[in-house]
C-alpha cells in the first residue's frame, strides 16, 4: 500500500492520535520559518510531509516504551521533534551545536516538553538509551561522535538512504532494519548495540 492509498489526514490521524494539534503546527512551522531562514530548502514545503515528517516515523517502530533519546545534529527537529510527537512515552532531547538551528528549535518544541541542548555531539557528557541521527554523518564517523552518548544496553539509531548496507562495511555489530509501515513505505534504519 502506497503512500497514495491512504490520505495524509488518516495517516496523521493514525501515527501521532495523542499529538493531532501539535504536529500540524510543526509541520506549518517548518513549511514557514523553516523555509524562510533555510532550515529547509524552498522546494520542501509541498512535500514535507511525505519526504520529511512522515519518513521519521519508522525508527519509532525500534523504541521500547518509556526509553530516553538524543537526536544529534537535530537541524528542523528531524527526527527528534517527529519521534516525540509519534510517541509521548518516550523522553526526547535535541542536541544541535549551530546557533541559528537552536533558536528554530526551542520556538518549535515551546510547550512539547522537549529539552534542547545547544553542542555538538561529542562535547555532550550525558547519556539516553538510544541516540538517533538523520543525514549528520557516515556511519562510521556518527558512531565515533556518538558511542559515549549510547547508554549500555542502548542503540545508536542512524537512518539511512540508499546506500545504508555499504555504509555499513566495517562498522562492527551494525543491523540492518528495513521497516515498512503502512501507508508510508521503506525505512532504513542501522542500528549498532552497545552491549554490556
Amino acid at each position: 500500500m502506497s503512500a497514495s492509498d491512504v490520505s495524509r489526514e488518516t495517516l496523521i490521524e493514525q501515527y501521532f492520535p495523542e499529538r493531532l494539534d501539535e504536529i500540524a503546527a510543526y509541520a506549518h512551522f517548518l513549511t514557514t520559518a523553516g523555509i524562510e531562514r533555510g532550515l529547509i530548502g524552498p522546494r520542501e514545503g509541498e512535500r514535507i510531509w511525505e519526504r520529511h515528517i512522515f519518513n521519521c516515523l519508522p525508527v519509532t517502530q525500534l523504541l521500547p516504551q518509556g526509553a530516553s533519546l538524543f537526536d544529534i545534529g537535530s537541524g528542523a527537529g528531524l527526527p527528534g521533534i517527529v519521534i516525540a510527537l509519534a510517541r509521548p512515552d518516550l523522553s526526547v532531547t535535541l542536541i544541535e551545536p549551530l546557533e541559528r538551528r537552536v533558536a528554530f528549535l526551542n520556538e518549535a518544541v515551546e510547550g512539547l516538553g522537549i529539552e534542547v541542548i545547544r553542542g555538538r555531539a561529542q562535547d555532550v557528557k550525558k547519556s539516553a538509551d538510544f541516540v538517533t541521527a538523520r543525514a549528520v554523518a557516515p556511519l562510521e564517523k556518527l558512531k565515533k561522535m556518538s558511542w559515549h552518548m549510547v547508554k549500555t544496553g542502548g542503540s545508536l539509531l542512524a537512518m539511512k538512504g540508499e546506500s545504508a548496507s555499504t555504509e555499513m562495511e566495517g562498522v562492527k555489530g551494525a543491523t540492518l532494519h528495513e521497516i515498512t509501515l503502512e501507508g508510508i513505505g521503506l525505512g532504513r534504519i542501522v542500528a549498532i548495540k552497545k552491549g554490556a
